[in-house]
């Protein structure tokens, strides 16, 4: 086990604008790379956006209602194919600056099952630039409905990448028990828990899950402004007369395999911001409690997980 630099992306994308956003990919690496990092973290649907007008504006689940269609056909627009080029160039360049890096993405199929469907997803390369790991969100959350089709087992692993092994899940997954076992189970030493923002029932679930897990858990929160909300939307009063007005501020975080902050909340800042931790410290914690093993009843329990890509 080793000494590795994690370094959590707490920076607004462009919001809808593959272009734009993909080009600051590239800025944001490279400078993840300067600082010595192993590891680098985004939100849930950094790229391109988290859809948080789904809980502020008015009228955007009325049904049969333009702007709010409009708004979904610009989202799936500037939402990325996993097979497409945006996917492969980000991991080019994270084998060119040897890096793993873990993404939320607004996710389409551009053809065939699903292609008139956009997913919550969760992308992980490795140092080589493969894309080691896909993940798509099990559960849409609440208003997230309106959006964001439902997901499937396949993902729910970690991956070998030179920053140990790495998993992932997405917002209230972290409240799913069966969920959280199962990636358990597959042996993580870090696992990237990303949010809209990280409030602070969400800071309650990113150190519970680090405790149970016994591995490092980045808390990932993303920024985003009044003024990112869609042109096509109606804002309420006092959010269009605040158009710098943080609507996502942040929270990220790193939890070590003691539940303890290794990294404290970091809120209302922009940047990239990196932490080194001792994978040590998953192995020690676990002679305590290791949910995989001394303190579970697999002769009680039976966990099985359908791996099937819908």
């Amino acid at each position: 086990m080793k000494k590795v630099r994690i370094a959590i992306v707490q920076s607004a994308p462009a919001y809808l604008n593959i272009d734009e956003s993909l080009a600051k990919v590239e800025v944001l690496l490279k400078e993840a790379a300067q600082q010595g990092a192993d590891l680098v973290t985004f939100g849930e649907t950094w790229f391109t956006g988290y859809p948080a007008w789904i809980d502020y504006c008015d009228e955007y689940a009325k049904w049969d209602f333009k702007p709010t269609k409009e708004v979904f056909a610009r989202t799936y627009e500037n939402s990325l194919d996993v097979s497409g080029p945006e996917v492969r160039q980000i991991g080019k360049w994270a084998g060119e600056l040897n890096l793993s890096i873990v993404m939320g993405i607004n996710e389409k199929v551009s053809s065939g099952p699903g292609n008139g469907t956009i997913y919550n997803s969760l992308l992980t390369w490795n140092e080589k630039g493969e894309l080691a790991n896909h993940h798509r969100k099990l559960m849409p959350t609440h208003t997230e409905r309106l959006i964001y089709g439902q997901g499937d087992g396949k993902g729910l692993q970690a991956v070998d990448t030179k920053a140990g092994r790495v998993g992932g899940l997405i917002c209230w997954e972290h409240w799913m028990p069966l969920t959280r076992q199962t990636m358990h189970n597959s042996g993580e030493h870090i696992h990237v828990a990303v949010w809209p923002k990280v409030h602070e029932m969400l800071q309650i679930a990113t150190r519970s899950y680090a405790f149970e897990g016994r591995c490092f858990t980045v808390g990932v929160g993303q920024i985003m402004r009044v003024k990112d909300i869609p042109e096509e939307l109606n804002l309420p009063a006092d959010l269009k007369a605040n158009p710098e007005h943080m609507l996502l501020n942040g929270g990220s975080c790193i939890v070590g395999p003691d539940g303890h902050y290794v990294l404290e909340p970091i809120w209302d800042k922009e940047g990239v911001f990196v932490q080194e931790v001792d994978l040590n410290r998953c192995i020690e914690e676990r002679m305590a409690l290791d949910v995989t093993g001394h303190y579970q009843r697999n002769d009680v329990f039976d966990l099985s997980v359908n791996k099937t890509r819908k």
